[in-house]
């Protein structure tokens, strides 16, 4: 009996920590926006970037980002030196000279990349619910910094801040709640 209670309490506390976020495409995305408006989350990563890879296992695997993220945005994760083919605002975007033989080197930078100005990895882009550039945020972010990004872009504050000084006060003032 002991060992049945065991093995049920390692099982919901792996499963409750090892949430992940519902990554789709871009066009996805869009589409689901159709259905229900959200804002959109971009990760630009690069398959050969350490921080992509960090942010990847400290930051979008918690529990408090990866569900707050499901709850409120479409998420797109997006190979920024990949060869998708992506359509996006009436526009077809790919990576003309992506070379197969660098799949896991540096490699051509692809045209959605561009599009948003992405020149560092990781980038995170934000999106409005009628696909509009919010910003970007370069680098890596810990959940808590991450957080505050989600939240402001999420409640629509950041159309409140008028100039850098709001800005600043609310990045000051704002207190963090994810592990």
């Amino acid at each position: 009996m002991k060992k049945i209670l065991l093995i049920l309490v390692l099982f919901v506390a792996l499963n409750s920590s090892a949430q992940e976020i519902n990554w789709v495409s871009i066009e996805e995305a869009i589409e689901l926006q159709q259905k229900e408006p959200r804002k959109i989350i971009m990760d630009f990563y690069t398959n050969w970037c350490g921080p992509c890879k960090l942010l990847d296992k400290r930051t979008f695997k918690n529990k408090d980002v990866s569900q707050f993220i499901n709850e409120h945005y479409y998420a797109v994760k997006f190979n920024a030196e990949g060869n998708d083919m992506v359509n996006f605002n009436g526009h077809e975007f790919t990576n003309p000279n992506y070379d197969p033989a660098k799949a896991y080197r540096r490699n051509s930078t692809h045209q959605l990349s561009r599009y948003f100005g992405v020149n560092a990895f990781p980038t995170i882009v934000f999106l409005d619910e009628n696909k509009g550039l919010i910003t970007q945020v370069k680098g890596f972010q810990t959940p808590q910094q991450l957080e505050v990004y989600l939240k402001l872009f999420h409640s629509n504050d950041y159309k409140n801040l008028k100039n850098q000084e709001d800005a600043n006060a609310y990045f000051k003032n704002f207190k963090p709640e994810f592990n």
